[in-house]
């Protein structure tokens, strides 16, 4: 009977042990300003984003994503921002997040109450200021520095 579970063991493991891969977005308004989204669990600003669903490319994620959270819709896409799989980066589970910048348009409001307490729209030189969530501080900064990072 051993012989048998370790195939399924070994199975399971590569099935269910993997990063989880997500997004987040930096959003830019028409008037330069970066919008946040303040999280109901940690009361922490972050960037919109999050996992990436099952049949989705990274880009139609980010545009869901963002407009799940800030109501908030993506006129074009900008740069690849940074990769970032540092084993603990989220607190919750091992993952994978693809930052990106995107040039977005709409009044941002919070439009997932159970997750967003607020959404604001912030300076460049004031981000950095705001404790944030995750490893959105990297984020943030490799965009400022206009940088892309692979961590």
């Amino acid at each position: 009977m051993t012989g048998i579970w370790r195939p399924i063991r070994v199975l399971l493991g590569l099935l269910l042990r993997r990063p989880i891969l997500g997004t987040s977005v930096i959003p830019i308004l028409p008037n330069g300003l970066i919008v946040l989204a303040r999280r109901r669990d940690t009361q922490l600003w972050s960037l919109p984003g999050g996992i990436v669903d099952w049949g989705e490319d990274i880009a139609t994620a980010a545009t869901r994503e963002l407009y799940e959270e800030t109501g908030l819709t993506v006129l074009k896409m900008g740069r690849l921002v940074g990769v970032y799989s540092a084993v603990y980066r989220d607190p919750r589970f091992h993952s994978v997040c693809v930052a990106l910048e995107a040039f977005v348009d709409g009044t941002p409001n919070v439009a997932d109450a159970a997750e967003i307490i607020e959404v604001a729209a912030f300076e460049r030189d004031r981000v950095l200021a705001l404790p944030l969530s995750h490893d959105h501080t990297q984020h943030l900064q490799a965009y400022l520095a206009n940088a892309t990072v692979l961590s």
